[in-house]
């Protein structure tokens, strides 16, 4: 396909915005929430995530973050608890399965009754290190996150009275909430509790050793992979902690993705269902690479399940370059190092 006149100055510009922008957003930390009993307040993370290797667009994952482990304990049972579903059907991690990356390996996820999402599930590992929630960032906080699927009738399709009520004759579970928090069981403590599980599911990865110094901990392939992945501009939307998740970017900045779709879905308008600006039509929040071998199929609208082609299409639609072959089998390498497995 011809490209059209001037397009290596509208890349060069389009990279130089996307840049700018991620020096502002390389400058903010997302926010995790605290354990206060009262407010149940977010506050800003302080992470010691330095890189030893100065320069690099990406930062290594730290091992963990502040949490209060009864309040994890908590918020575990209840991410697998499927008595927060209208008809006891479906738990979070049905949709969101660990073992899974994530996510649950569906174009879209099925709630009760069988009825399909709208959306490919994103994952959930690592989730603490977006700037916000769900692919059109509706949501500000993970507390805020907890709150779609429960009331949404494609997916939950219950309420907290409804959700409350059972966990409430829950004697043991009761009791264990009073302990944790001595507001007890309520909406807001449920929230707070799979929101503090979510901060835990950190996986660092090989390329975390390699950032902090661990020049064996990557292949030369590997190594390889990572400086086209930079050299390519890959980069430029994936970056920071969570390799992604920290900027919202137009799905199509060098050719017209949507224009190829035989038909558009709600989904497809992304953060312009949250704004309704002109401007945000099929702008989404950048996903986190971390784990992203183990969470095909790929992007919002699950187009592919290979992640050689999923990086092909990137270079396509976002960097407005035909990848070489050789050069894709080198980034989704690269790619894989950095899997990562839930610290117990």
């Amino acid at each position: 396909m011809a490209k059209p006149a001037g397009l290596p100055n509208l890349r060069l510009f389009a990279v130089i915005c996307v840049l700018a922008v991620t020096a502002v957003g390389a400058l903010l930390y997302p926010r995790l929430a605290a354990s206060p009993d009262a407010a149940l307040e977010p506050m800003p993370a302080l992470l010691a995530t330095t890189p030893i290797r100065p320069g690099e667009p990406l930062l290594p994952l730290p091992d963990s973050l502040p949490v209060d482990p009864a309040k994890v304990a908590l918020g575990r049972l209840l991410f697998n608890d499927p008595r927060l579903s209208r008809d006891d059907s479906l738990a979070c991690a049905g949709c969101h399965d660990l073992q899974r990356g994530g996510a649950d390996g569906l174009p879209v996820s099925r709630g009760v009754d069988g009825k399909k999402g709208g959306i490919n599930a994103p994952t959930v590992l690592n989730a603490a290190f977006n700037f916000r929630q769900f692919w059109d960032g509706r949501a500000a906080t993970l507390e805020e996150q907890v709150e779609g699927p429960v009331h949404n009738p494609l997916e939950m399709a219950a309420d907290w009275d409804q959700v409350l009520a059972k966990l409430q004759a829950d004697k043991e579970l009761r009791s264990r909430f009073a302990s944790a928090y001595p507001a007890g069981l309520t909406a807001a403590t449920v929230r707070h509790a799979i929101a503090e599980y979510e901060r835990s599911l950190l996986t660092p990865s090989r390329f975390d050793r390699w950032l902090r110094g661990d020049d064996t901990a990557l292949s030369d392939e590997e190594k390889a992979g990572y400086r086209l992945f930079k050299r390519h501009g890959c980069s430029s939307c994936h970056q920071g902690v969570n390799v992604g998740g920290n900027l919202f970017q137009r799905f199509g900045v060098m050719d017209n993705y949507f224009a190829n779709k035989k038909a558009l879905t709600a989904a497809d308008m992304g953060r312009f269902n949250v704004t309704g600006r002109d401007e945000d039509r099929h702008v989404f929040k950048v996903p986190t690479l971390r784990n992203v071998a183990l969470t095909a199929p790929y992007f919002h609208d699950a187009a592919t399940s290979s992640l050689d082609e999923a990086v092909a299409l990137m270079g396509r639609y976002q960097l407005g370059v035909e990848l070489p072959a050789r050069d894709v089998t080198l980034i989704v390498t690269f790619l894989q190092s950095l899997n990562g497995d839930v610290r117990p």
